[in-house]
């Protein structure tokens, strides 16, 4: 975990293992999602469930029904709110939600509502931010919805590439919301961005992939279809994560405050 109380380091899990493994290698903070392939969605209940046991760092549980776009039916919301009420009743910190319009704005309405639902948790409005038709506009229906935090790549593929329009991100939101940096977090670049954009939190998969440990397997049969590998997932790179906490712990003084370059 990150030694000063200026910058955050939160790790997307895609399993409660992978949650335990980020914790003990320095984050301070867990996202918990399902399905890597199509960016997360909203784990079970028993993975949720036994990482809000196990974990002694703030847990926030993505709320996505499903992969593609973040258009979504009367059902699919209905689905979003119920996931929602099975996080406060599991007593975690925060939620991660994100909805749009046909036209690509922010669903300033069912965010509302769902902002609303989730209190006294934390929310978190995700990528779909960078799917949205207008950043500055989205930043200020998002801020006035209630969210504590937007993670973003700067409308771009990652963060890296999107660093300048996040630092105006940053500077927009004016200390009305955490700016959070994600896409492509990984050690060799964070301390660049913290420099760059002025962000404070920072989103990584720290991802790898871990191989499987059966001995056999059947050649003639792939359960997720032709080319895919049912012998590996995605699991978290502890080594990364260590790195990258130390990294951010290497930039703040002795008063906490940011050690400009």
């Amino acid at each position: 975990m990150a030694l000063n109380s200026l910058f955050k380091l939160e790790i997307c899990c895609y399993s409660s293992e992978s949650a335990l493994v980020a914790q003990d290698a320095g984050a301070d903070r867990i996202e918990l999602c399902a399905d890597a392939s199509v960016g997360g969605t909203t784990p079970s209940y028993a993975a949720i469930e036994l990482a809000s046991t196990k974990l002694n760092i703030p847990l926030h549980v993505i709320i996505r029904p499903r992969g593609g776009d973040f258009l979504y039916s009367a059902d699919e919301f209905t689905i979003m709110q119920r996931d929602i009420e099975v996080c406060k009743k599991l007593k975690c910190d925060g939620v991660v939600i994100g909805i749009l319009t046909a036209e690509g704005f922010v669903d300033v309405g069912r965010t509302r509502a769902l902002v609303q639902l989730a209190k006294p948790m934390s929310v978190t409005f995700h990528r779909a931010f960078d799917m949205a038709n207008d950043a500055t506009e989205a930043l200020e229906v998002i801020i006035a919805s209630g969210c504590e935090r937007l993670l973003t790549s700067g409308q771009r593929n990652t963060a890296i590439e999107g660093c300048n329009e996040i630092k105006q991100l940053v500077a927009q939101a004016a200390g009305r919301i955490t700016v959070m940096p994600g896409a492509g977090v990984r050690a060799e670049n964070i301390v660049a961005l913290a420099q760059h954009t002025n962000a404070v939190e920072f989103h990584s998969s720290a991802r790898t992939i871990a191989q499987s440990k059966m001995h056999y397997r059947n050649p003639n049969v792939s359960v997720g279809g032709a080319g895919n590998d049912d012998y590996s997932h995605v699991s978290v790179d502890a080594g990364e994560v260590s790195r990258m906490s130390a990294a951010l712990d290497g930039m703040a003084a002795p008063d906490g405050k940011m050690v400009q370059p």
